[in-house]
């Protein structure tokens, strides 16, 4: 029997079935606001396949890019399966596979260097010893709580994310810095990058403080979150190396082609290569 309607109890319920699942937080926190926008379209209306699809096209006509349509749908499929209404999934868009990455959301090494100056010259040393650590290692921002001083101590860490359990190697400038850092704050033990209350750093707030740099460093806002970081690492990494198994084994992907994804050149780059083709006469 289908719904009408989808209430707060059933998103509710549709987290707790996540965290059973042992989703990330912020994987939890998405599906909930994306399952929430498709309830606050449906209304009271029945939900049926019909529904979706139509969700689909409004998507769209509102501009949505293709990615984020489908990402959306990803988060309304896992409900419908959560309600055991598998039948009313939607089709996802097909995208043919992008060849470069825009320009204007690729953070540069140079761009980087702003950012740790602008985070040191107005004192938020917190911030650019967070943003060295995400950038020189390549974990995810809601990897941060395994920097700890153990790890620190060691030159290792030893992350258990979305199934999987992977040691990252620190760099050693990196652990003096670290353990320097927390001497310094007084943090004998546990993890190094807290709040003042002695809480966990959130995803909100360490986007947030990379944000408040933006106009000091004069790098534009469309460049400067904490994932980009990771892409940075990435290709600085793959530079070094021009091994992209090793690569997608360091940043725990499960597929190289999500590797591949950070491995894009801009459109600049493409261009250029496309002009030393010299197929024009």
């Amino acid at each position: 029997m289908k719904k009408w309607g989808i209430s707060t109890e059933d998103l509710d319920c549709f987290c707790q079935y996540l965290s059973g699942e042992e989703r990330s937080a912020a994987t939890i926190e998405k599906y909930r606001r994306d399952v929430a926008q498709f309830a606050a379209w449906l209304g009271k209306k029945q939900l049926k396949k019909e529904a979706g699809v139509r969700w689909k096209a409004f998507l769209l006509a509102q501009g949505c890019e293709p990615s984020t349509v489908n990402g959306k749908l990803t988060a309304l499929d896992r409900f419908l399966c959560f309600l055991g209404q598998a039948d009313c999934k939607v089709k996802h868009l097909k995208i043919q596979r992008r060849l470069f990455r825009e320009a204007g959301r690729e953070l540069t090494r140079r761009e980087y260097d702003q950012l740790l100056a602008a985070a040191r010259s107005t004192g938020r040393e917190r911030l650019a010893l967070l943003m060295e650590s995400i950038c020189s290692t390549g974990i995810r921002v809601s990897e941060v709580r395994y920097l700890t001083v153990d790890a620190a101590r060691c030159g290792k860490v030893e992350v258990a994310l979305k199934g999987k359990i992977r040691a990252i190697l620190l760099p050693g400038k990196l652990c003096r810095k670290l353990l320097k850092y927390a001497r310094k704050n007084k943090i004998a033990s546990g993890e190094i990058f807290l709040t003042r209350s002695g809480t966990s750093l959130s995803r909100k707030q360490i986007w947030r403080e990379m944000k408040g740099l933006c106009q000091r460093a004069g790098v534009a806002p469309t460049k400067v979150f904490p994932h980009n970081l990771r892409h940075l690492f990435a290709r600085t990494f793959y530079q070094a190396c021009r091994d992209v198994v090793k690569l997608a084994d360091v940043l725990g992907h499960s597929s190289i082609g999500t590797t591949r994804i950070y491995l894009l050149s801009t459109g600049a780059e493409h261009a250029k290569v496309l002009e030393q083709l010299r197929l024009i006469s």
